[in-house]
């Protein structure tokens, strides 16, 4: 369909320039040069690129020009507009400043675009993501590395997260930003090795990687990764890389460290509580930012520290949810949360078992046989075992047969460091033996600890006497249980009142008990039981088929310990939490509720309810002393502050009380009695309010309203209509689908078969789509799509953009013979009162960009689509404007034109054409003017420096002519 042009004495060939190579028609890509050509099919995909070497090519490649349409072959007006959405919904360039907009399957809220924008002013780029949880990170850390990639400011990068995070770090890649990342874990490393070459790191031959940080823990692998280091990396859950003691911990940041010394290298964190409260470890997040931030003071306020302000300004973005609900002209909708407190008394039987148990934990304590260190150990063991008996029978069962965690440390501050982590859910690299129960035997079976000399030789009978105990819990298992048949009964209404909620257990244990009771007591519901024992592969799996076998309206409940408290994000399936275990640490508690707290949840409102013992002595002080003061906390904040560095302390202070002072009915109220606790609580109260305030400040300083955000906003919705938005996506499915003669069903939730389609495009979506989906339909919603099973039928969805593939190449294939839409066309109309004539012009743009501080210019590739429309004939044409000229598509036909009088129509325009070359060129550089003036606005939004220049590519091509006519008048 393209006219071979003659050819050059030396092919020189300009990007966006169209060529006929192989026997078909190309667009000439950037990357291009005199030996080398980059090029993309006309009307292809960009996966469809490849790159000829010219002098081995046995045919020359020529220029060409874009053929007008053959008025032989035209169609209605529905043909006219599939034709115009298929070919900007076909865009990956899109021409705007944002150079991703057009290759990924989200639309960005526009304060997601802030982090962005403050990337794209920093070289190297170095920021710290500290938005609240569930404001959407992943995609501003997403966007950050596919924009950086689209630019060509860097050509790999990696993201390292704990284990558990990796799978879904991988799926958000794919599904919304179209990247396919490969995925390094400590079992997959080897595998992906064998396939390098000698001397190559698998980071060389995968460019786009999600690692693990197990992955780095040895000294090798952390050397490998830093010799092919990748050109960005993004750490999420950041705070776990912060400065410690010892431990993976310190490994973790001193391999930020090195990298951070690279003075080319991206480095992006992210994190909702990069505090943790604890400042140094703070500052030495900062300070992977910059050196200087490091020694930056508690207090950021003042006139003195303003440039401090300024400067550390520029690497950090921290906002609450407040800050965004209503950022610019965008409302961004999250959820209501509605709480309460539900308490519950022992049944006799167990608080007569209780008060066993706390008489042996009270005996154990006050044992100082074996010196110091065995002291430690024991004393943590007792506060397991109180854990495990707040928590259920089973757990208490298993906790008094098993060796304590910290039995086998080295020394007395080992053993506190184990104990402290597990008993206060303190932060930890991995999650993976967090709902293990803790276990209370302290003491060796010969009496022989391994940092403490010897024992008092009674051991044995503690183990005898533990397992007395535990034989007690074995039988309890079946008895009358108040705690679990109030949570049924709270699980019931939930149910009731059509809400999915998600339990959340301390212990394996009781996760599994809770389960198997709920199993039997609510008939007709989907019960799943997920814990630390399945692999992070495993327990995602199980929440997805959980969700399958209830698509058809049947209820779901989850069951879970806390491997499912952080990272992966549940608003899709489930919308109310219960802690049926308190968490020792308030921050648990949040991360369990951001699971389902968060945008995109389709509930308006979530619920949480929080199970507590009124007469177990234990759940009343943690709930008295953290957890309702953390909620205080967030709830005038509108953030969560974690508790103050030695929170734990306090804690261990107040269950001293409990257990040495021998009080049988030790109670919250009771806590007057004891003024040194007392004093210890209100102390770290205090602690944690000047932590709120200082959290007030820091996201007050930091929430960047210097960003403008109606501005930005204002390029979004650009962008959105030059390529097409969830309205353009949803018109088009439609028009397509129908006219294929698979027409969908109306509302919001559609299915779409695509093994019924047509095999051009039937056969590449089955290898692009799950099994199940290709045979028995994707379900999906234009919009949003957050329920259970659905997906996001955005314009890069295999299905949308192979249906616009296919309808784009088979109007510009000359030997297709029946295409459903179609390059010309004809209509008599009310719409105009003159011919007018309408024309559909694809423009592509060379855009010259160099960065601030550099010598080197980089080029871009960009498309746009335009409507032109003039009145008369084309020696005479009066233009309309953009308005005018969008209206037409909307025209309804008022009676049929003849075909011969059609054709002629058509053949009319097309023979006098070259009259409208000179218009629409002068149409291209104007378009690419505008497109100057966009980046420009955008730089001065991001303040990023620079300069750009755009050209357009001339001549624009003509996809599409239609003619309108009015009515034959009638006497």
């Amino acid at each position: 369909m393209l006219a071979p042009s003659p050819l050059p004495a030396a092919p020189d060939f300009a990007i966006g320039s169209l060529v006929r190579a192989r026997g078909r028609d190309w667009v000439v890509l950037p990357g291009s040069s005199r030996d080398i050509l980059e090029l993309q099919p006309l009307g292809g995909a960009p996966e469809d690129a490849l790159g000829l070497y010219l002098p081995l090519e046995s045919e020359p490649v020529v220029p060409a020009s874009f053929a007008l349409p053959d008025p032989r072959k035209m169609g209605d007006a529905r043909a006219s507009r599939l034709l115009r959405e298929a070919a900007r919904l076909g865009f990956r360039s899109g021409a705007g400043p944002f150079r991703s907009f057009g290759a990924i399957a989200v639309a960005p809220r526009p304060y997601q675009l802030v982090p962005l924008l403050l990337a794209l002013q920093l070289d190297p780029v170095r920021l710290l993501i500290a938005d609240d949880v569930g404001v959407g990170k992943t995609i501003e850390a997403g966007l950050i590395a596919r924009e950086l990639l689209d630019r060509g400011d860097i050509r790999s990068f990696a993201v390292l997260c704990p284990p558990h995070l990796a799978e879904q770090w991988v799926a958000e890649l794919r599904e919304k930003f179209g990247l396919e990342a490969v995925l390094v874990l400590a079992a997959t490393a080897g595998r992906l090795e064998r396939g390098c070459s000698v001397g190559e790191s698998l980071f060389d031959s995968n460019p786009i990687t999600v690692v693990s940080l197990d992955f780095i823990k040895t000294e090798r692998r952390r050397a490998e990764f830093l010799r092919a280091c990748p050109d960005l990396v993004i750490v999420d859950e950041a705070h776990a890389c912060a400065q410690s003691g010892a431990g993976a911990r310190q490994q973790r940041h001193k391999l930020l460290r090195e990298l951070a010394k690279k003075p080319t290298q991206h480095l992006v964190l992210v994190s909702a509580t990069p505090h943790s409260g604890n400042a140094d470890a703070f500052r030495s997040l900062l300070g992977l930012l910059q050196p200087q931030f490091e020694h930056l003071p508690d207090d950021l306020s003042g006139e003195s520290n303003a440039p401090l302000r300024r400067e550390l300004a520029r690497h950090l973005v921290q906002r609450r949810r407040a800050d965004v609900l209503h950022y610019g002209s965008a409302d961004t909708p999250f959820p209501g949360r509605e709480e309460k407190e539900v308490g519950y008394a022992l049944s006799p039987e167990y608080k007569r078992f209780f008060e066993r148990v706390l008489a042996y934990a009270r005996e154990s304590v006050k044992d100082t046989s074996g010196g110091h260190f065995r002291q430690r150990v024991r004393w943590w063991a007792a506060l397991g075992l109180l854990r495990a008996l707040a928590s259920s029978p089973a757990a208490a069962a298993a906790t008094l047969k098993a060796r304590a965690r910290n039995a086998d440390a080295l020394s007395p501050n080992e053993a506190d460091e184990i104990g402290a982590m597990q008993i206060f859910d303190l932060e930890d690299e991995s999650a993976q033996a967090s709902d293990v129960a803790p276990g209370a035997l302290s003491e060796d079976e010969d009496g022989e600890g391994n940092g403490g000399g010897s024992g008092s030789g009674t051991q044995p009978s503690q183990k005898r006497r533990l397992l007395e105990l535990a034989n007690i819990a074995e039988g309890l298992k079946g008895a009358p249980d108040e705690k679990l048949a109030r949570a049924t009964k709270i699980t019931k209404e939930l149910l009731d009142d059509n809400y999915n909620p998600i339990l959340f257990c301390r212990f394996i244990d009781t996760a599994q008990a809770v389960g198997e009771h709920l199993r039997t007591k609510l008939k007709g519901v989907e019960v799943e039981i997920v814990t630390g024992l399945q692999s992070p592969e495993d327990r995602k799996a199980a929440v997805v088929e959980l969700a399958a076998r209830t698509e058809e309206g049947k209820r779901r409940v989850l069951v879970a310990t806390d491997c499912l408290s952080e990272g992966i994000n549940l608003q899709a399936y489930f919308d109310a939490i219960v802690h049926y275990d308190l968490a020792w640490n308030p921050t648990r508690h949040e991360q369990r509720e951001g699971r389902v707290d968060r945008f995109g949840q389709p509930s308006k409102t979530i619920r949480v309810v929080t199970l507590y013992g009124t007469d177990n002595q234990i759940d009343g002080l943690i709930l008295d002393v953290l957890i309702r003061k953390g909620k205080k906390i967030r709830q005038s904040l509108g953030v969560s502050v974690p508790v103050p560095k030695d929170a734990e302390k306090v804690a261990e202070a107040i269950f001293e009380g409990l257990l040495l002072r021998g009080v049988k009915d030790f109670s919250v109220d009771q806590l007057s009695l004891f003024e040194d606790i007392k004093q210890k609580k209100d102390a770290l109260h205090a602690d944690w309010d000047a932590a709120q305030a200082r959290e007030k400040r820091s996201r007050t300083l930091f929430a960047q309203d210097g960003i403008k955000p109606d501005e930005v906003a204002r390029e979004v919705e650009a962008m959105t209509k030059a390529l097409g938005g969830a309205r353009e996506v949803e018109s088009f499915v439609r028009d397509a689908m129908r006219a294929l003669d698979l027409p969908l069903a109306p509302g919001p939730l559609v299915v779409v078969e695509p093994a019924k389609m047509p095999e051009a495009i039937g056969e590449p979506l089955r290898a692009a789509l799950a099994p199940k989906e290709f045979q028995k339909g994707v379900r999906g919603r234009f919009d949003t799509a957050n329920a259970a099973g659905e997906v996001l039928l955005g314009r890069t969805h295999p299905v949308v953009s192979g249906l616009a593939s296919y309808v784009l190449e088979c109007a510009l294939d000359e030997l297709h013979q029946n295409p459903i839409a179609a390059r010309c066309g004809a209509m008599r109309t009310q719409s105009v009162e003159k011919r007018t004539t309408l024309l559909l012009v694809r423009m592509r743009f060379h855009i010259h960009q160099k960065p601030k501080n550099s010598v080197a210019e980089r080029a871009l590739l960009a498309e746009d689509c335009a409507l032109l429309a003039f009145r008369g004939a084309p020696q005479d044409a009066q233009w309309l404007s953009s308005e005018e000229a969008e209206k037409l598509l909307d025209a309804v036909p008022a009676a049929n034109v003849p075909n011969d009088l059609a054709a002629n129509m058509i053949e009319n325009i097309t023979r006098d054409f070259d009259h409208l070359a000179p218009a629409l060129d002068q149409a291209a550089r104007e378009r690419a003017a505008e497109l100057l003036e966009s980046h420009r606005r955008a730089r001065d939004a991001a303040k990023s420096g620079g300069t750009v220049r755009v050209e357009a590519q001339l001549p624009p091509d003509v996809l599409g002519l239609w003619v309108f006519v009015p009515p034959v008048q009638t006497s």
